[in-house]
Order: C-alpha cells, then structure tokens, then sequence
C-alpha cells in the first residue's frame, strides 16, 4: 500500500463536520474544538488563521488551508493578537458562542450548514474537521506544521466547486459523501503541498519514490504482521541486506526494523481503542505471538501499557 494512503486511512473522516461562514468585517472566532485536523477555503474574501502562540498565516480566495489540532486557533478578518477577544467560540460539542458563553447557535443560522449575520457579507468561509484522531495518523500529524496553506495562484483544487455544491445540501447520504469530499481534499491539498520545489516533505515521503526504499515500505505497509527481517525484506525488494540497511537509514533516517516497530506500534495504539479488541487479539494483527510480547514493546515503546493506553492513562515520563 501507498504509504501516505496508509497513514491518511487513521484520519478518515466518519461524521467529520462541513460548515459555512458568511460575514462582514470584522469577524473573528476562536476554535477550541479540540479536533485533529481541520481545513479551510474562502469562496470569497481573505482573512488570517493564527495558530496558538504562533504567527498568523493570510487565507486569501481559493486558498486551502490545513490546520493541526489540537491546539486552539484563531480565524479572522486580520492577524490576530492576544490582547482582542474573539467575536465567537467554537467548542468541542459544535456549540457556538460568544465571549462570555452565551449560546448563539440558533441566532447564527442561515441554513443549512450555514452560519452568520446575513447572506450579504463579504467573506464566505468554509471549513471541514476531522473530529476523531486515530493513533495511525501520528507519523503524518508530526510531519505537518501548525497552519500549511496551499495557495489558489499556485494549485487550483477542482474539488471546491464541488464542496460549494454539496456543503449546503440535505440529501440521504449526504454525510458520507461529505466525509469522502473532506479526505479527498486532505488528500489532494498535502500531495500538493509535499510535491511544491521548495518543499520539506518528511523522510518516509521522499523515500515512497526510491527504488529500493520505496518497495520496502509498501512491503511493510502492506503486511506488518509478517515476521520480518531485514534479509528477508532485502530479498523480496531484490537487493543486498548491506544495500537496504544502508538505504533505508540514509532516506528514512532509521533501520527498517525501527520503522516497523514504530508503525506496529501506532497500529496497535488504533486497534486497542476498537469495540471489543483484546491486548491478544490486536497482537496478533501486528505481528506479536501474543498479549505479553506486544505489552512488553507498547510499554517500552510508549512509555504505557496497552491497556492504560486503551482507558486514556498518560504515558509516564523519565
């Protein structure tokens, strides 16, 4: 399998939440949803995200923003400083407020999917968020900055005249074609950003087109329940055991057996939060003969039991 296809398939959308913002300046809301991943397009207007103690980044029209959670941001009218107060909050139940609380939910609405002060204003801002994170999308949620924008003058994204159809829509099924739109926006918005000339993609992006790295990774991707070794994955790739150690570390940055604990491990983590998964069950799925030797390299791995890991006990530090 395609690695980044791999690691995106942790943050498939399922009842991901669309919404519309149509106002006038000036505008500003806090999100504080808590969600993992978040994009956002203006059909018309600018305006700025300001990620938490970070700098704030201009959204102009037809730009696609992608922000990381789960830290709180800002979106406006203008760059935004501590010392403003945002006009309304968005929080983690998808409740809208004001400053001081006040629910304003049903004030706000437009229709559907659709908030704001009148279907005059200047800027109409759109957003879809991810509202679930699985512990598989860890590797890809590292590699991405707080707020990456990729700019309509550079790429223009044939999905947005699509989103501008579909979002206000109430139709059956129609969540489920919204969740496909938001991951092939994802999809589509970092393939972009990764493949820019003056990019800075992670290691395990660049390495997908090499040779002899690149089929490893499916290799591992594809069935990382299989017991590998370097000489056995070296004779499936075609080369030397010396040629893929060496590759792999000079692409990757680590051997490949490093890798594959690390991904059996972010596997793992996804699994043991699924509806009846047992410590046994999900060691088998990602290669451990059984529950001990998969507790054994979670906790040594993660700093945590699988099973503290499962009921949302932090992992121990020092």
């Amino acid at each position: 399998m395609d690695v980044l296809a791999e690691l995106l398939d942790g943050t498939r959308a399922r009842g991901g939440l669309f919404h519309q913002m149509i106002v006038s300046p000036p505008w500003s809301l806090r999100v504080r949803d808590g969600a993992p991943l978040s994009l956002y397009t203006l059909f018309h207007g600018t305006g700025w995200i300001t990620p938490e103690g970070g700098a704030s980044v201009r959204l102009d029209e037809g730009d696609i923003a992608v922000v990381r959670g789960p830290a709180p941001y800002v979106v406006a009218d203008e760059p935004w400083g501590a010392d403003r107060t945002p006009q309304l909050v968005i929080h983690p139940d998808d409740t809208c407020t004001a400053a001081d609380g006040t629910v304003l939910c049903a004030e706000l609405a437009l229709g559907v999917r659709t908030w704001g002060e009148g279907t005059d204003g200047e800027a109409q801002l759109v957003n879809g968020t991810y509202q679930l994170g699985g512990e598989v999308s860890g590797r890809l949620l590292a590699a991405l900055p707080p707020v990456l924008v990729m700019r309509a003058a550079q790429w223009r994204c044939p999905l947005l005249p699509l989103l501008a159809e579909e979002i206000v829509k109430d139709a059956p099924g129609q969540q489920a074609v919204l969740d496909r739109l938001l991951d092939l926006l994802l999809i589509a918005t970092l393939r972009a950003w990764f493949d820019r000339p003056d990019a800075e993609p992670p290691a395990w992006y660049r390495a997908q087109a090499d040779p002899v790295v690149g089929p490893a990774l499916r290799l591992l991707h594809a069935d990382p329940a299989r017991p590998w070794t370097v000489g056995g994955l070296a004779a499936a790739v075609g080369v030397s055991r010396a040629v893929l150690a060496r590759r792999f570390g000079q692409l990757v940055g680590e051997p490949p057996m490093a890798y594959l604990t690390g991904w059996r491990m972010d596997l793992a983590a996804d699994l043991l939060r699924e509806p009846g998964a047992t410590v046994g069950s999900v060691a088998r799925r990602v290669g451990y003969a059984n529950a001990f030797a998969l507790s054994a390299a979670f906790k040594r791995h993660r700093g945590v039991t699988p099973s503290a890991h499962r009921s949302g006990t932090p992992a121990t530090v020092g």
